[in-house]
């Protein structure tokens, strides 16, 4: 098991349209587990994606690194994880998901950046809004 400063888990199973034809996940879903992730940890926070849309705030991913390790397949249980640096304008959320007997499934670093009506920001609204410390300065 890793020893990173997780800060939000989030148990989840492997439905049927999930798997291909050898009862693996498909890679693709794993990108679905890990934003559906992100998307409850900001709600666990008190600050859903309809909150951020009525305050004109828009997260957007700009890049995505995804290493697999432990393949899932139909119906497996599984926790995903995330802790969250800053970097400048950038959230970069480390997320890893882990199979029921703690082996490690899939590690991914994503960036995403905050957008305030159409513009880019620093985040500091969006940083404020989920509890995270200021970004450092450059």
């Amino acid at each position: 098991m890793n020893n990173q400063p997780y800060i939000y888990e989030l148990p989840l199973k492997v439905r049927d349209y999930e798997v291909d034809s050898q009862g693996i996940v498909n890679n693709a879903n794993y990108l679905h587990y890990l934003e559906h992730t992100r998307h409850e940890f900001c709600e666990s926070r008190g600050f859903t994606f309809r909150d951020m849309q009525q305050q004109g705030i828009d997260p957007v991913v700009n890049k995505i690194e995804i290493e697999y390790h432990t393949p899932l397949r139909l119906a497996d249980t599984m926790t995903s994880k995330l802790w969250i640096e800053r970097r400048g304008a950038r959230f970069i959320f480390h997320q890893d998901i882990f199979t029921a007997d703690g082996a490690l499934s899939v590690t991914a670093k994503v960036s995403v950046v905050a957008l305030q009506n159409g513009r880019p920001t620093r985040g500091d609204i969006l940083a404020q809004a989920l509890n995270l410390s200021p970004a450092p300065q450059n």
